[in-house]
């Protein structure tokens, strides 16, 4: 398989409007930076994280995991009729994380005291935060390294590249080894909430709930991101492989709900779905959301429909996006007549992260091997 860069202008008219909104987010993090989080952020002692650690870290990292599950499948389960969609991932999952990782920067009060946490006399090796903290920012080092070689096949460094072809096993296993735990423990970190969240949310299995959405938000990526990417870059659509992956996420949605629905009934709360307030009505609205893909996918009609595959991928990821949501923040009740809803500066950061992410994508995938020739007839 030879990958090839793209080619083409990078100077578009919408790489200019992700560049707007970059550069607007950039003059809201210069003010936060001055100013403070208050001045940017509708943050209070009820809602210490909000819409940055949420999406930035909680949600956005699960999104990035399509190369975490590809890898699974194809380096863990040996599925190599896979390979042709794990660079694109893989750079897909390098921007939504490394830009996680920096977004930490802003979401932290006092972020010139962040290197502490790596700190031997600092650091709290018992804390689960601590585990997030620098599994992530190890799996941001693993996955550059994983992504080196597109480097230096572009550079022509056979040397350079035979090199890390060589030692690339050990990244490859601590790719797989590094989101599973810190993907769980993303759950983890709610678990001392207790009471504060609803018991329909609130459970010792969420750390597995979490891993699995993530890697069904992962294949649901991987999914949108090339149907994008083929149209976008006016290529063939890679209906049959992506048909084929799609076959994964129906059975790990029955998975899901199984064990969410059964702990649940097991635990006595079922009747909680019927009480019809915020926990109930965002959980049925959940739910709906995670049936709409699984019963479009285990149509093998559906499977070979383009269309079909991103709306159901579309949804799955909203879905599992609102599950983290609504654990966080909906759903999440601190007491004492706290509330919290994002300022328009905290949305507009978050927009000009999501935009610098895809700027950063599409300088990649046009100056460096990513996608698989073209092979004209």
């Amino acid at each position: 398989m030879k990958l090839k860069p793209l080619g083409g202008e990078i100077w578009t008219k919408p790489f200019k409007v992700l560049l707007l909104l970059a550069v607007i987010a950039g003059i809201f993090i210069i003010r936060r930076f001055i100013f403070g989080l208050g001045a940017v952020t509708h943050l209070n002692d009820g809602y210490p994280w909000g819409m940055w650690i949420v999406y930035d870290v909680v949600t956005g990292t699960a999104i990035a995991c399509g190369g975490y599950a590809m890898a699974i499948l194809v380096y863990i389960f040996n599925r190599g009729k896979y390979h042709p969609l794990v660079r694109s991932a893989l750079l897909a999952s390098l921007f939504g994380y490394t830009l996680a990782g920096v977004s930490i920067v802003l979401d932290v009060g006092r972020y010139w005291q962040l290197h502490n946490v790596f700190m031997p006399g600092y650091y709290n090796p018992h804390s689960v935060m601590f585990e997030v903290a620098s599994c992530i920012a190890l799996y941001i080092f693993v996955m550059w390294v994983e992504f080196s070689p597109a480097f230096a096949e572009q550079m022509k460094r056979e040397k350079l590249h035979n090199f890390l072809n060589k030692i690339m096993f050990i990244f490859l296993g601590l790719g797989v080894l590094l989101p599973t735990m810190h993907q769980s423990s993303l759950g983890s970190l709610i678990i001392v909430a207790g009471e504060k969240l609803s018991p329909l949310f609130q459970t010792m299995w969420i750390p597995l709930l979490f891993l699995i959405t993530a890697i069904l938000m992962g294949y649901s990526m991987v999914i949108v991101e090339s149907i994008l990417s083929s149209v976008g870059f006016k290529r063939p659509i890679e209906s049959n492989i992506l048909a084929r992956l799609s076959r994964l996420i129906p059975f790990l949605l029955v998975i899901f709900l199984i064990i969410r629905f059964a702990d649940i009934i097991i635990r006595g709360e079922i009747g909680l779905m019927f009480s019809f307030n915020l926990a109930s009505i965002m959980f049925i609205i959940e739910t709906i959301l995670f049936l709409i893909p699984m019963v479009i996918l285990f149509s093998e009609k559906n499977r070979g429909r383009s269309q079909m595959l991103f709306i159901s991928a579309v949804l799955m990821i909203l879905a599992g996006a609102l599950y983290r949501f609504d654990v966080f923040i909906v759903v999440f009740n601190p007491g004492h007549g706290y509330h919290y809803f994002p300022a328009f500066q905290e949305i507009m950061i978050t927009v000009g992260i999501i935009a610098m992410e895809i700027m950063g994508y599409l300088i990649f995938v046009k100056r460096l091997p990513v996608f698989p020739e073209v092979k004209h007839a």
